[in-house]
């Protein structure tokens, strides 16, 4: 449990660490939402956030249910309709929209790689759970770093 820990420690610190390259200036694509969507957007994406953190939190006390479970019912295909992502799409340029959709996958994808290991753990599972987990961040990397709310 111990190396789940630090190796979740220094993906959060990978992860800030690509989120700092920001330019002086904002080149990223201007998406315009309703004002209501943009807040309703930004809500959702702080428990984006949270739920990553449930997830680790998780994880370091060897609770592998929980963790899938977060990751499905608050990141996972099972959550776009509770974030109103139909509604929202319609706002969306398209790659915006296929990274929306490419990360509720890989959370997905977490939340089946976190039971497989469960079923038989080895080394190999916990590595496809962190490979699975950065499929995760990458989605949020790749949306924060192309676009911008207002």
């Amino acid at each position: 449990m111990k190396r789940i820990k630090y190796a979740v420690s220094a993906a959060l610190l990978l992860m800030t660490t690509q989120v700092q390259t920001a330019a002086a200036e904002d080149t990223r694509e201007l998406v315009k939402f309703p004002p209501m969507m943009v807040e309703e957007t930004l809500i959702s994406m702080r428990d984006h956030l949270l739920a990553l953190n449930e997830i680790m939190a998780a994880l370091s006390v060897g609770n592998a249910d929980k963790a899938a479970d977060i990751a499905e019912n608050r990141l996972g295909m099972s959550a776009m309709d509770d974030h109103g992502a139909a509604m929202k799409a319609k706002f969306m340029p398209e790659g915006m929209q296929a990274g929306g959709i490419q990360m509720h996958h890989a959370a997905s994808r977490f939340a089946i790689a976190v039971k497989n290991a469960e079923l038989a753990p080895s080394d190999e599972a916990q590595q496809e759970i962190f490979k699975a987990l950065e499929g995760v961040t990458d989605g949020c990397i790749a949306c924060h770093e192309g676009y911008r709310l207002r």
